[in-house]
């Protein structure tokens, strides 16, 4: 247990090294970010891309429907898909939140999973795109490098991908409920998901309706409800309005948009709608949730 909590203090420190500026930022690998975070985050609603998400210090919690999923330095959470969900955590000043997050390159995975050659495991029905998972030694002592590399431009370089090679390969060894596996399963339903979700997040303006997005899937329509659902969490149109009232949110609190031009830049005809939608959705009007954030995100440990 020693050799555990040594290893444990070590990552900490090393994030903490690392992650120097308050809030998410990008380091020299590419995909790969760190954060650092000193005030609390009341539960709020996020979106989440596709990556594996360590914790050194604090614990962080993800709603997802009506599952909750906890996770800090024992163990990590892994987002094989874009996902709509919430999120909230505690930390201050002298104990920061510490967080390292690797972008998953569906790639990189296909080609780790090539290499490996094992035969896929499949499941009986499709996995969800979240899961927390207990950090192994061999995974912890793989982040552990990659955290000393990135003190390192040099060794970025030279090393980084390197190292973010190893963490999906670790990840995939560990992979229980076959998330990654089905990412990395070109011809399979769960990829088939995958790429409408790639879509509707690359162009969220499009009118989309299910039979349509079904079509893109090559399923029947019960069938893709059915999956998708399995693997977001919730319904497909459900999802799509998530996505757009999140993207609207965020044009509002970080470049200045009033509702009424945030709505149309997502897509809605209507400002009306749009306000009537994000109510029921976040409980409150689209200024007051934008005003209640600015705060937040203006704390005095926090940088624009």
């Amino acid at each position: 247990m020693s050799a555990v909590s040594d290893d444990r203090a070590r990552l900490a420190s090393l994030l903490n090294e690392v992650a120097v500026q308050e809030g998410v930022h990008p380091t020299l690998v590419d995909g790969v970010l760190v954060a650092r975070h000193t005030s609390i985050l009341p539960r709020t609603s996020v979106v989440y891309e596709p990556a594996i998400v360590f914790v050194g210090q604090g614990r962080k919690r993800s709603y997802l429907g009506d599952q909750i999923y906890e996770y800090g330095p024992s163990n990590y959470l892994v987002l094989s898909v874009p996902l709509p969900a919430e999120c909230e955590w505690d930390a201050g000043p002298e104990e920061p939140l510490l967080v390292l997050g690797v972008k998953i390159d569906t790639t990189m995975l296909g080609e780790v999973m090539l290499e490996m050659d094992e035969p896929l495991t499949p499941a009986r029905e499709l996995p969800r795109g979240v899961s927390t998972r207990a950090l192994g030694e061999q995974l912890r002592s793989a982040v552990i490098r990659l955290l000393e590399c990135l003190k390192c431009p040099l060794d970025c370089r030279v090393l980084g991908q390197q190292l973010v090679r190893e963490i999906v390969y670790r990840a995939l060894r560990e992979d229980q409920d076959g998330a990654l596996q089905a990412l990395a399963n070109r011809s399979g339903n769960f990829i088939r998901i995958a790429g409408v979700l790639k879509e509707i997040h690359a162009n969220a303006v499009k009118t989309y309706t299910v039979e349509g997005m079904s079509k893109r899937a090559s399923m029947s329509v019960p069938t893709f409800h059915h999956n998708f659902k399995l693997v977001t969490g919730c319904a497909p149109l459900q999802y799509l309005k998530r996505i757009r009232l999140d993207r609207a949110k965020r044009l509002m609190i970080h470049d200045g948009y009033n509702a009424s031009t945030a709505a149309k830049e997502v897509g809605y005809e209507s400002a009306s709608q749009f306000s009537r939608e994000f109510k029921r959705q976040f409980g409150v009007t689209p200024m007051e949730d934008v005003q209640r954030l600015r705060q937040v995100f203006a704390g005095p440990q926090r940088q624009a």
